[in-house]
């Protein structure tokens, strides 16, 4: 797969995240009050919007770190499908963060093995010195 579809499916994958906080958040379980439920969101989707700036610039670390904030939205996800009546946002929680993970980890081996390449060997010596 090409590094732009892996980046399309890193995006769509951390979207549906976003989403799916949202809904929870907003529609299936909200606060008493609509201040509390917003700055509740944004805590909880900090870690998404911290790392796509850089997964449209292509950068590995922000693949990688996105790969690692997927992590929470796993444990959320797990500790969501443990109870009947949220079973099934649980589950696509779960879902959406382990196709966030493994396409970030594609994303990021693609990008060190192109970083990898484009760099020049330092183990040849140069005949300037």
């Amino acid at each position: 797969m090409s590094l732009r579809g892996l980046q399309f499916l890193c995006l769509l994958s951390a979207g549906s995240l976003f989403a799916l906080t949202g809904l929870r958040q907003f529609f299936v379980e909200p606060l008493a009050t609509g201040l509390s439920n917003s700055l509740w969101f944004a805590i909880q989707v900090l870690p998404l919007l911290l790392v796509i700036p850089g997964m449209l610039r292509l950068k590995a670390r922000s693949f990688l770190l996105a790969g690692l904030a997927a992590m929470l939205y796993f444990s959320h996800g797990v500790l969501l499908a443990v109870a009947p009546e949220h079973r099934a946002l649980g589950f696509w929680e779960v879902g959406f963060a382990l196709a966030l993970v493994m396409t970030t980890a594609f994303a990021v081996r693609h990008l060190n093995r192109a970083g990898a390449l484009s760099e020049p060997d330092d183990s040849q010596p140069d005949d300037d010195r």
